[in-house]
């Protein structure tokens, strides 16, 4: 009778113990996994990426110096497209995710040849870059004649970050420059913003 009774607690026990322990993992499309992420975290996501570059695509599909340009050149043009930097204070925040998103966007659009990546990545070794991100553009001339690129474009990330009684909110900056190379002339400036709104309770997320 105390063996039975063993047993049953046994039973009991490992049932309890694998009812707490047990996983279950879900596939999400896109919009449901950006939901759930921001359930649990304030951090830069896919989602984000997406949406920065694909307003930043709108900004120079209108953009009326910028298409006024190619428009009355009547060719196509070579550009070179430098890294946007990360100069917020996340140190994981995805730049190298939204460098490629952005080239995809800019491939994709047909508005310029680009740079090869193997002399891509070798330029960009030897660009001198400013304080604020940007190429020096003394730097970019001489780089852009060695690789008969016509445009550069650079930007960078900036993050302001307001907290008052628990709460957060992260106003994201991303800025973007396209230069004439021969002429040194600015033709394309865009700063697209995303804000963040986070709440943390006092039992934690």
């Amino acid at each position: 009778m105390k063996v039975q009774v063993i047993n049953i607690g046994l039973s009991i026990l490992m049932m309890t113990i694998y009812s707490c322990s047990s996983f279950q993992a879900e596939r999400l499309d896109q919009k449901k996994s950006d939901e759930a992420a921001l359930k649990i975290s304030d951090q830069w996501l896919q989602a984000d990426t997406e949406k920065v570059i694909s307003d930043v695509m709108i900004e120079m599909k209108e953009h009326v110096g910028l298409r006024r340009f190619l428009a009355q050149n009547g060719r196509d043009f070579k550009l070179l497209v430098g890294d946007v930097k990360n100069l917020t204070h996340e140190a994981y925040f995805p730049i190298s995710e939204l460098n490629e998103e952005f080239l995809n966007a800019l491939s994709k659009s047909g508005d310029f040849i680009l740079v090869e990546s193997e002399s891509r990545d070798q330029i960009l070794r030897e660009l001198t870059y400013q304080n604020d991100g940007m190429v020096d553009p003394a730097s970019a001339k001489k780089i852009g004649k060695q690789v008969g690129a016509d445009l550069i474009i650079f930007g960078n990330v900036y993050m302001k970050p307001e907290t008052r009684d628990g709460k957060t909110i992260k106003q994201y900056s991303v800025n973007l420059r396209i230069t004439d190379l021969e002429k040194g002339l600015e033709i394309f400036r865009s700063r697209v913003k995303l804000s963040k709104y986070s709440e943390q309770s006092k039992l934690g997320w």
